[in-house]
């Protein structure tokens, strides 16, 4: 019974970042996010324990990581921060039990989706993997099978998000911590209630973890990535030993045989 905890930051209550940026250092409602995410979090990681669990990791993911409070966190995690990885997920292999999503976000082109973007909000207006578009919580899902056989229990996100993650995770249980009016409006249910609501729901998945599912895309993967600015996907599609090619001005196209010969 051990878990990785990934966690990003616009899907937590109370929080719809400011219109036309990013949910940075610079936005007045990042450190509120950062301090809710660590509420989520401990939630989770309450649930787990109480279920079985021997480890649990909490893999701080938003942006370039270092945004949590980490000696908030319960003192019983390990905690994997920083970047350069070969890859996401980092320290995950074959000896977990489960992964969880807590705090993610709905993917590009979501109508009300608070703070959709999938990866990069400045720079791509979509991601598609043959012919779909996708968002963080399917990719995510699709390296942690990929990596290491490990199934997705658990997804927090806006009410847009959960209906993403039960479209592309129907086994897993989830929980909703906002209802999106608009990218950056929200009737967000109240910080203490959201993390309550996710202890429970996490306690729900650890009872059902026999239950649950690995994602994959299949093989091979036709990855198309639309950017926001041509000059974006001209400098990407030159990257002929990654095999990238252009589909119109603003599409690059990849063929590839694994999710992680991408991410």
């Amino acid at each position: 019974m051990k878990f990785m905890i990934g966690v990003d930051l616009e899907g937590v209550a109370c929080v719809v970042g400011e219109q036309n940026q990013p949910l940075s250092r610079a936005n007045t409602n990042y450190d509120f996010a950062c301090q809710q995410a660590v509420r989520e979090v401990n939630a989770a990681v309450k649930a787990l324990f109480e279920s079985g669990a021997t480890e649990v990791y909490v893999w701080d993911n938003h942006g370039g990581s270092l945004n949590l409070p980490y000696d908030k966190l319960d003192e019983r995690c390990q905690i994997v921060l920083g970047t350069g990885f070969a890859t996401r997920w980092p320290g995950m292999d074959s000896s977990f039990t489960g992964a969880l999503l807590i705090g993610y976000h709905p993917m590009d082109n979501t109508e009300n989706g608070i703070l959709c973007h999938t990866f990069n909000s400045t720079n791509y207006q979509w991601i598609k993997i043959n012919g779909e578009e996708v968002g963080e919580i399917a990719i995510d899902a699709a390296l942690a099978n990929e990596l290491a056989d490990v199934p997705v229990i658990f997804v927090s996100s806006d009410y847009k998000g959960t209906q993403e993650a039960n479209k592309v995770l129907p086994w897993a249980e989830t929980v909703y911590t906002k209802t999106g009016l608009a990218r950056n409006g929200a009737i967000s249910k109240h910080p203490l209630r959201a993390a309550q609501d996710i202890y429970e729901g996490v306690l729900r998945a650890a009872a059902r973890i026999d239950e649950m599912k690995t994602f994959s895309f299949g093989s091979p993967i036709v990855y198309q990535c639309r950017y926001k600015r041509m000059e974006n996907a001209q400098n990407a599609s030159r990257e002929r030993s990654k095999g990238s090619s252009l589909v119109d001005a603003y599409t690059v196209e990849r063929v590839v045989e694994r999710i992680t010969d991408i991410y």
